[in-house]
């Protein structure tokens, strides 16, 4: 079945652009679009999609109480939110990442790339600009003398750790497969054990942590 999108934008020609571009593809269906965030959550409501775009800044609501209001809903399967906006102000990053946002995205960010987010967090992936995730990651080192120390990653396989840092490192659950010639389930399986084990709630958290911890340093 098609990815079905929700866009929330106050701008009309970036809805009607962002609709046109992902309507384009054969497995992902614009099923409507907001102008503000009030009407985003409506919207949302009621239409149930796959992943919502939503703009940080809009009237009435800003896209991050209005993601807020949508992912505190508990609807089941699980609506996803994929932040888009113009700036990649660390505060945004961290709050949208903290509500339970699947990514963050800038909109200029080349057409491929908008499209491909809307797959990876429709596949219940998160997403971050590699902007974004750079200033992420950059921050965290900066913090992490400052910060309670992470969890232990004792508790984790070596081949558990071995994913972890994979995850971290961007790399899809595909592509994690096929760099450890094992086959995709395995690695959702890692994954999900993972995720229990160290108490976190998506591929987001997990980045953090492992830098956090050291497994992962930047370069």
């Amino acid at each position: 079945m098609a990815i079905t999108v929700l866009i929330a934008d106050d701008q009309a020609m970036v809805r009607q652009g962002f609709g046109a571009l992902l309507a384009a593809q054969p497995d992902i269906s614009v099923v409507g679009d907001a102008p503000d965030g009030k009407i985003a959550v409506a919207e949302a409501k009621r239409l149930r999609p796959d992943v919502v775009l939503m703009d940080v800044r809009m009237p009435e609501m800003n896209g991050l109480d209005a993601a807020r209001s949508i992912l505190s809903a508990g609807f089941e399967p699980p609506v996803r939110v994929l932040m888009l906006t113009t700036f990649d102000i660390d505060d945004y990053v961290y709050e949208a990442l903290g509500i339970g946002a699947s990514g963050f995205l800038l909109k200029d960010a080349p057409a491929e790339e908008l499209v491909r987010a809307v797959r990876v967090v429709a596949a219940g992936d998160a997403l971050l600009a590699p902007t974004v995730t750079r200033r992420l990651i950059a921050d965290v080192t900066r913090r992490r003398a400052r910060r309670a120390p992470a969890p232990q990653l004792s508790v984790l396989t070596p081949r558990e750790r071995e994913v972890l840092e994979l995850v971290a490192r961007g790399m899809s659950n595909a592509e994690i497969a096929e760099s450890l010639f094992v086959a995709e389930q395995t690695v959702k399986t890692h994954v999900s054990k993972v995720f229990t084990k160290l108490n976190l709630r998506d591929r987001a958290q997990a980045v953090v942590l492992a830098y956090e911890s050291g497994l992962v340093t930047p370069g």
